[in-house]
């Protein structure tokens, strides 16, 4: 793997996904609608305002990370933007961690966005030095582990298919999955779910840590191994 490569390709899917307005629709503006309904109207439900936010920070993350760039990937590998890669030095390694990259930047930018509205409408979280630490690391490893999991589908199935699949897990991961609230323990939504409201609280959470490193590392290694250029 190339340190330059990953970079410049880094770039250019970033400028990719910022230029595609279905991705920034998942990537701000429902994660913003969340945040400002949660923190507005949320308490009439039931909803933790001291947790919401980070909750949404986690939606946030697994829309990026394994949605839009599996999605993105699948249409890219169906319409042969992929198979011209194959020309150029860049290899799957490459390819993986330029994808990954890209969603970290992406998902930096919401952060931002996100905690700059959620203070502004009063949202204070109790974060110590270590849950910050906690947070980000637990924020990379969802980033690793959700793009695992977005090119495994969009480099072995049809796009299509990656669309629909990707899609229903998606919502799925929404509804079942433990980003909004504490679901199993081992499915690495939930970890992301858990470290980021722990933080939040002013608490590292070491447990989803572990379950996101385990994830990120099976799901990177298969993605590597069995990812197609060519559908």
């Amino acid at each position: 793997m190339n340190a330059t490569r990953v970079a410049r390709h880094a770039g250019m899917e970033l400028r990719m996904l910022l230029r595609n307005g279905e991705q920034l629709l998942l990537a701000f503006a429902i994660p913003l609608g969340l945040v400002i309904g949660g923190l507005l109207w949320g308490r009439q439900f039931g909803l933790d305002g001291n947790t919401f936010p980070a909750s949404v920070i986690a939606v946030a993350v697994w829309s990026t990370a394994f949605t839009s760039l599996g999605v993105a990937t699948g249409f890219e590998r169906r319409y042969g933007v992929l198979e011209r890669l194959v020309a150029t030095p860049l290899t799957r390694a490459d390819l993986i961690a330029g994808k990954a990259l890209a969603a970290c930047a992406l998902v930096a930018i919401q952060a931002v966005l996100l905690l700059a509205v959620a203070l502004g409408l009063g949202w204070r979280p109790d974060l110590s030095p270590v849950a910050a630490l906690s947070a980000t690391t637990a924020t990379l490893l969802g980033i690793v582990a959700f793009a695992g999991l977005g090119l495994l589908l969009a480099g072995t199935l049809k796009a299509e298919v990656t669309l629909g699949l990707a899609n229903l897990i998606y919502l799925a991961g929404l509804a079942l999955g433990g980003l909004i609230v504490d679901q199993p323990p081992w499915l690495p939504t939930a970890a992301l779910g858990s470290a980021l409201r722990a933080a939040a609280l002013g608490a590292a959470a070491p447990l989803p840590l572990v379950v996101l490193a385990a994830w990120a590392a099976v799901l990177t290694l298969t993605a590597r191994r069995f990812f197609r250029w060519t559908s």
